[in-house]
């Protein structure tokens, strides 16, 4: 049984809050919280939304015993799972330099290549690879070649699932889970309408067969906090995202920052640099903030100085009606945003529609089901709760022994 939702809503922000707090100054003897059970819920719910169930069990000093427990088991589920994600990258850069066809592996990737994390560190929910569109089909080729079938197709990838594996339902990660593999040709996010392209920044020239690293540090961050902008303009951003862009930051020199200005004035930037900063201190250079000041739009800059990553999240309980209408940098943007908020694109509906069929925790919701006309008119009349957010509140409250009433 869901306690009732204002309870949720205040738990999710409290423990969300101060899990950031105690992963991002990663100081050894921080006094533990005094939750009650509902709470300890919450908190193991908001640390698998934000994907940091791993690192908090290398940083956290807490001891309560369930807490240990639960985190030390994501550990070794993400570790397993890791060895898996290693594997088949391996065999990927080896189908692909005999097909002679040049890769990039994207972001989680990435990170781990560099160092900046461990195996059992970082969750990776699946595998980004950036190929050109002459190579794209016979990319795909040989990711059915290894087993994948197509999955579905979005404007931004397509996704590609391991044939006749079943997702794995339960809280948090597990070795099981099928790993996906999403083909990009394009490294572009929507904020919220407006499409910002930065492959050409991005991608390696000159590239050879086989995965290829990102050119340059200062790149990778560029793809870092353009995909970090289009999840906060989504309301969908994780804590593992701002503490990827804190690790790169500390291991990166002034000009290593270059790169991002290299495609123009780089506006969407500030507002994860922003909260970045507010949460991990010192980890950006304060010349890089003041120089972003200047290229971010007004309306935009305000929003990035009060922002909180509960705010910004799956921790905030309410759907937003009109999540990313700060990020319109026109008149005409603005109304273009909104008319597809009253009417979708059949882009959108197609999406919506993939994502009912393909994702776990959509499965048997009416209000997904719903028209959008229904949905719009409940909207306006009562606050509503985000499915993939009750999804993993509902699997921490049967985690192990359920609550009492």
């Amino acid at each position: 049984m869901t306690p009732p939702l204002k309870l949720v809503r205040r738990g999710l922000h409290d423990t969300t809050e101060i899990l950031a707090a105690e992963l991002a100054l990663a100081q050894p003897g921080t006094e533990m919280p005094a939750w009650n059970e509902l709470e300890w819920r919450l908190a193991t719910a908001a640390a698998v939304a934000h994907g940091i169930s791993p690192l908090l069990c290398r940083f956290s000093t807490w001891q309560r015993p369930a807490w240990r427990r639960f985190l030390v088991e994501q550990r070794g589920h993400v570790a397993q799972r890791h060895e898996r994600i290693a594997t088949l990258l391996r065999q990927i850069d080896a189908e692909a330099r005999a097909a002679s066809l040049p890769l990039m592996a994207l972001k989680g990737a990435a990170l781990h290549a560099l160092g900046l994390y461990a195996a059992g560190d970082r969750p990776m929910a699946d595998i980004d690879l950036l190929v050109d569109d002459a190579h794209a089909d016979a990319t795909a080729n040989l990711l059915a070649s290894l087993g994948y079938e197509a999955s579905f197709t979005q404007w931004k990838h397509r996704v590609f699932k391991p044939a006749g594996m079943a997702p794995v339902t339960g809280l948090g990660e597990h070795r099981d889970t099928p790993v996906n593999i999403e083909l990009h040709t394009r490294i572009h996010e929507r904020l919220p309408v407006a499409t910002v392209d930065i492959t050409a920044q991005v991608r390696t020239r000159d590239a050879s067969p086989g995965i290829n690293p990102y050119p340059s540090m200062g790149a990778l961050m560029s793809h870092l906090l353009l995909h970090a902008a289009g999840n906060i303009c989504g309301r969908s951003l994780r804590l593992i995202h701002l503490n990827d862009i804190a690790l790169l930051a500390t291991r990166m020199t002034p000009s290593d920052w270059e790169p991002l200005w290299s495609g123009g004035a780089p506006w969407w930037a500030l507002p994860p640099l922003r909260l970045v900063a507010r949460y991990y201190r010192d980890a950006v250079p304060g010349v890089v903030l003041a120089r972003l000041e200047r290229d971010c739009p007004l309306l935009l800059r305000a929003f990035a100085h009060r922002q909180t990553l509960t705010r910004l999240s799956c921790s905030n309980l309410w759907l937003d009606a009109l999540p990313g209408l700060e990020w319109t940098r026109s008149p005409r943007d603005a109304v273009r945003y909104l008319k597809n908020r009253l009417r979708p694109t059949q882009e959108s509906v197609k999406e919506r529609a993939d994502m009912v069929r393909t994702q776990a925790w959509l499965q048997g919701q009416d209000w997904v089901t719903l028209g959008h006309r229904r949905r719009l008119l409940t909207w306006l009349t009562r606050p509503v709760p985000r499915m993939d957010t009750l999804y993993v509140v509902r699997k921490a409250l049967e985690h192990g022994t359920p609550l009492a009433g």
